[in-house]
């Protein structure tokens, strides 16, 4: 019988696996999306008194900066989404095997990149 492995000895022993990698990121989107929606409660206050502190948040978010970090919360936003169906799936009873597992990691991967790929060519034709 062979024994699991501790993750602890990852540089050596441990094999990757997508599944870990995919909960951790899960979490870490989480935390960005808690973080980026603080901008986006700035920008509605910004939209609701309007003024110079509307162009001035506009402007800060329509440059370089500001279009990296709402490109990287909409990855964020759309990953996790993508993986909470993934994780209602799995409590309903389905994909619980490891290469079901694995299948539908790749295709919450694939979820995000089209959606966000979907989204910013809708941002940027309009």
């Amino acid at each position: 019988m062979e024994r699991p492995l501790s993750p602890f000895m990852f540089p050596i022993w441990y094999r990757f696996q997508i599944t870990s990698a995919l909960s951790i990121l899960h979490r870490l989107t989480g935390i960005a999306l808690a973080i980026g929606s603080i901008l986006l409660v700035w920008w509605l206050i910004t939209v609701a008194t309007g003024g110079e502190l509307f162009a001035t948040t506009h402007a800060f978010l329509a440059s370089p900066i500001g279009l990296v970090l709402l490109f990287g919360w909409s990855v964020a936003f759309f990953y996790h989404l993508c993986n909470g169906v993934r994780h209602l799936a799995w409590d309903a009873g389905y994909g619980l095997e490891i290469r079901g597992a694995s299948r539908s990691g790749y295709a919450v991967l694939a979820a995000t990149v089209l959606l966000t790929a979907m989204t910013w060519l809708c941002v940027f034709l309009a």
